[in-house]
């Protein structure tokens, strides 16, 4: 006979999505997943809730993980650190009091899925429209943080307006965007990340959420350089960039949150990986996270952190030789090349 705590927990995954509406109701949903700050409902992108999925066993819908606080757990876990409790059969009775509540007609709930889209089959009709990035704004707005990387095979273009909502129901405006495809180990797109674009200037849109994926983004990134043996894994594609712009030699892959760089897989034949954080409690949470898969796995794991808030803060200040210099000795080995 199934626990009263696993038929909970399965019947909050049937209704993962309004689970997270009702206690994490400052995150949103990207992708396949519910992104939101930390258990406390804070704004931000640390924490990640499985949208999609089995009710139980591996990825199973319902299933977090805070990459900055490295916790994890079930719904049942979510609820009892949101709402502070210290019984675990308050946290039974909270569980049934939510699944008892009134939700939308199953016909509401009907409508609306038949108006879902395929998100990764978006992303890939996007990214095939949008245009090569040489001489665009988007390539303008990368060069006024000081990015020198040659971006002639980068997997970036440009998009002279895409709809951007504030909210789902705020009235859309287009917006230019520089585009990222976002691939798997194999190279195919799962996703891409969007960053809007200010139209008078190069400088992101003056918008509430200027950077935003789409797709199924989770493990995989944005690569720059044929990854072999050994890569850089950082968070944001300005923060890759700007170490692109001082170790052009090394691969590295952008995986666009902290939460994601914790999450990010591992090729087969990888046996080094560079960690890059950002100055923050959720990026070295994250990168310590990966390196902790990492040596799991017998990958050689190194953690580099930017001075600054991160690496392009670092690049703006400073110089791109002054970058290379430092995260170098920090690499060490043979993985570069001082030029």
């Amino acid at each position: 006979m199934e626990s009263p705590a696993r038929t909970l927990s399965s019947g909050l995954a049937e209704h993962v999505e309004a689970v997270c509406r009702h206690y994490l109701s400052n995150g949103r949903r990207c992708g396949n997943y519910w992104v939101v700050g930390d258990v406390n409902n804070n704004t931000g992108r640390s924490l990640y809730v499985r949208l999609k999925g089995p009710l139980s066993g591996k990825g199973a819908r319902g299933r977090w993980t805070d990459a900055a606080a490295s916790e994890h757990g079930d719904l049942l876990d979510l609820i009892r650190a949101r709402e502070g409790f210290t019984s675990f059969r308050d946290v039974l009775n909270e569980a049934r009091r939510f699944l008892r509540a009134p939700r939308e007609p199953s016909s509401v709930r009907q409508n609306r899925r038949s108006g879902d889209y395929d998100s990764v089959a978006l992303a890939r009709k996007i990214w095939a429209a949008a245009n090569p990035i040489a001489g665009t704004p988007a390539e303008a707005y990368l060069r006024a943080r000081k990015i020198t990387a040659d971006l002639s095979d980068a997997p970036l273009r440009y998009h002279p307006g895409l709809l951007y909502r504030d909210t789902p129901n705020s009235r859309p405006q287009r917006l230019p965007a520089l585009v990222a495809a976002v691939t798997d180990n194999s190279g195919e797109i799962k996703g891409i990340h969007r960053t809007f674009l200010d139209p008078t200037q190069p400088d992101k849109a003056r918008v509430s959420s200027p950077r935003r994926s789409l797709g199924a983004i989770l493990g995989h990134g944005v690569r720059f350089g044929k990854i072999d043996d050994v890569v850089i894994v950082g968070e944001g594609i300005e923060t890759v960039l700007s170490l692109k712009s001082a170790l052009p030699e090394l691969p590295m892959v952008a995986a666009l949150s902290a939460a994601h760089l914790a999450a990010w897989k591992f090729p087969c034949a990888l046996r080094r990986v560079f960690a890059a954080s950002d100055n923050d409690a959720p990026g070295r949470g994250a990168a310590r996270r990966l390196l902790v898969r990492a040596e799991a796995r017998g990958v050689d794991a190194v953690m580099v952190s930017s001075l600054c808030s991160d690496f392009n803060s670092d690049l703006c200040l400073t110089s791109a030789y002054t970058l290379r210099m430092r995260v170098a000795a920090v690499l060490g080995g043979d993985s570069f090349r001082p030029q």
